[in-house]
């Protein structure tokens, strides 16, 4: 055969290809769904021996891949690649042979034939072809050469299947669920672009991020991934830095339903910082670091956030950097980390790259809201099914994995649950405490038990959980068999509330909302709502419960959710003989803004307190419980009221000081302010 005759068989099946074959929108793909690679050689001289090498890597990241199967079709000869992906294999047969290997979503990234006799060496580039269902990679020369030919087989419904060119079906685990995390789960890489967050990473970043707690000398570390593809690895490694050389201790399998993986480490060495990092496949790699207990520091800080509304997606700069700055010893995130009701997954992975340099090398709380699970309000009712998305008769309205997903994602690295047994739908817990340094805190689900308002108590306005009118009974939905927090959590705080281990000095309760209804205005500035009963204000009986639990522990309250900072000593019988409560503001406070201002604009009774403020003192809420307004931060101030807290403990003085920063400050400035109002320093009984 000629050159001639060579170039006219490649023209003609160039043709068949064309006509059978050929997509353009194909070309523009990761070779992700590529089957095999055939590549033909045909030796004119008698004799002579080819060897064949190549590098076997994916497309797109140009991560190689070992122990890839390789065979010459004509001779049997088989090899396998190296850890650099590299094989060789030889044939002395004189007719056209035929290499294949099978691993879909890699390619050959480089092939050479050598004819060892005559030390010709000839490099092949490659012609893509793709297929409907499948891509593969073929190579012609990219220069002539007298004693090598090449062939392109003929088009995918001619391939014979016996010799292994059928291509290969791609698995996945199928999620147990519809219409939800669509972007993430299933053929996820056949969606078009989302609007959340890119998930068809370069495969060197496919790990977003880790997060972790210590307690009980156990580390619990999760690790986020982006999806994987059908062909990737579901292992995930950690190691940690050990004299200088990085060591093995443990790898997990990915759960496909959220991509994430726990670690749990016992026997943790708490008394000094820890380098750890992930692995996956031959170049991801993630680092971070496990900081020491502070168990010789005089004060704890702890950074709380919540609310981050999609309606800026931006990245979340002046946050890391003045949290980092202030380089807390906690960061706490009191839930609605994502407003994607159906798309945890890829918000998760949004919030992962907005905030992760806060919590690389330091312990971070989260928790889910109900903007988390897929719902407006919720008012879990011991995990019963809600028969609406408004979830006002109580329970959650979308699948039950997908919530254990959600749950599973944001709380899998907390501390183990006091009480693990699931509520209904198989639904799991997660309330727990968490002892860091001199600080004990207490995490509970306040919705997760809450009774739902509809049917159960008489409609008081448009809503079920509104009331509008001022002079209704506040007795009137107050029922003996509401719940708000619920058996268990209750016996928890009791429980936790008389632990007396003499390293504890101080405690705190976190949660994701506040035990009163502190907002007048809601959604708009003419929007006043005299009760919500997505608040922790209702049921009363419920609420005081719970109050009494935490004054008895003597802890402070912080929680989020309101869209609206505000300080506040509740009254659980008379005004001031509760627990202080800081509900810190929004991340992002462009949806649905809340607004504390009475409505005969006038300060409430008692000694003064903030002269800054004019509406402070003593107020009953909408629910007639009695609470004591200290500072607020409306929205018609400095970024719309957005921003953070910042908590100091202070074991010397017993003090508790709560800071509150607007988003755009930057707190390293000396002459950067808090909104007004703040800071407040409180001494504990």
């Amino acid at each position: 055969m000629n050159k001639i005759q060579t170039v006219s068989k490649l023209f003609g099946f160039m043709k068949i290809l064309k006509k059978y074959c050929f997509n353009r929108s194909f070309l523009k793909m990761a070779t992700f769904f590529s089957c095999s690679l055939f590549l033909v050689g045909y030796m004119q001289a008698q004799g002579d021996r080819i060897v064949y090498t190549g590098t076997i890597s994916c497309e797109e990241t140009g991560r190689f891949l070992k122990d890839v199967y390789v065979k010459n079709l004509k001779s049997g000869e088989t090899t396998m690649t190296d850890v650099y992906g590299k094989f060789q294999i030889e044939s002395t047969s004189a007719d056209p042979i035929t290499l294949v290997f099978d691993k879909p979503g890699f390619a050959v990234s480089e092939m050479k034939t050598k004819n060892t006799r005559k030390n010709i060496e000839v490099n092949l580039k490659p012609l893509e072809i793709s297929a409907a269902s499948h891509r593969k990679r073929k190579y012609i020369e990219s220069e002539p050469a007298q004693n090598t030919l090449t062939h392109i087989e003929e088009p995918r419904d001619k391939f014979n299947s016996e010799v292994g060119c059928k291509p290969k079906k791609q698995t996945y685990i199928k999620a147990p669920f519809e219409k939800l995390d669509t972007y993430a789960v299933n053929d996820w890489w056949n969606r078009k672009p989302n609007p959340i967050v890119d998930l068809k990473v370069n495969r060197n970043k496919v790990i977003a991020f880790g997060i972790y707690t210590v307690a009980n000398n156990t580390l619990k570390l999760s690790a986020q991934l982006y999806p994987l593809y059908p062909h990737e690895d579901r292992v995930i490694f950690l190691d940690i830095l050990n004299d200088g050389s990085w060591k093995e201790i443990q790898k997990q399998k990915v759960n496909e339903i959220g991509w994430s993986a726990l670690f749990r480490v016992e026997n943790w060495d708490v008394s000094k910082d820890i380098k750890y990092r992930f692995r996956h496949g031959e170049k991801a790699v993630w680092k971070g670091c496990v900081r020491a207990v502070p168990d010789d520091k005089n004060e704890i800080k702890v950074a709380a956030l919540s609310c981050n509304s999609n309606k800026d997606r931006g990245m979340r700069e002046n946050y890391v950097r003045n949290i980092n700055a202030l380089d807390p010893d906690l960061v706490f995130f009191a839930g609605d980390q994502s407003y994607d009701h159906r798309q945890h997954t890829a918000a998760w992975l949004k919030f992962g790259l907005q905030f992760r340099e806060v919590f690389r090398n330091r312990p971070c709380v989260t928790i889910p809201d109900d903007h988390d699970i897929g719902q407006a309000n919720l008012w879990g009712e011991s995990g019963k099914r809600a028969s609406t998305q408004l979830g006002d008769d109580g329970g959650y309205y979308h699948h039950p994995e997908y919530v254990k997903m959600v749950e599973r994602c944001q709380t899998a690295h907390l501390p183990d649950a006091y009480d693990p047994r699931p509520i209904k739908q198989g639904i799991g817990v997660y309330f727990t405490s968490y002892n860091l340094g001199f600080v004990d805190f207490a995490i509970i689900e306040d919705r997760k038990f809450k009774s739902g308002p509809k049917g159960k108590i008489p409609q008081q306005g448009p809503r079920p959980d509104h009331i509008d009118d001022p002079n209704y009974n506040p007795e009137s939905i107050d029922l003996p068999d509401l719940k708000l927090l619920g058996d268990r959590q209750i016996d928890f705080l009791n429980s936790w509330a008389d632990n007396n281990d003499p390293q504890i000095r101080m405690k705190s309760v976190l949660s994701q909302t506040g035990f009163c209804g502190a907002a007048h205005l809601s959604g708009r500035q003419q929007g006043r709502l005299h009760a919500d009963m997505d608040s922790n204000g209702w049921p009363q009986t419920g609420r005081n419960a719970a109050l009494s639990a935490i004054k008895r522990a003597n802890a402070v309250h912080i929680a989020g959710d309101q869209h609206l900072a505000t300080l506040i000593q509740h009254g659980i019988h008379e005004f001031r003989d509760g627990p202080w409560a800081f509900i810190v503001p929004a991340i992002v406070n462009n949806y649905h803004s809340r607004w504390w201002w009475p409505e005969d604009e006038k300060a409430g009774s008692g000694p003064s307190i903030n002269v800054s403020l004019p509406w402070t003192g003593d107020y009953f809420d909408g629910f007639n419980n009695k609470i004591t307004m200290h500072a607020y931060a409306n929205p018609d101030t400095l970024d719309n009221g957005a921003g953070f807290g910042l908590i100091k403990f202070n074991r010397e003085s017993n003090e508790v000081t709560f800071e509150c920063w607007p988003r755009s400050v930057d707190v390293t400035d000396p002459l950067a302010k808090q909104f007004s109002g703040w800071p407040v320093k409180i001494a504990m009984e």
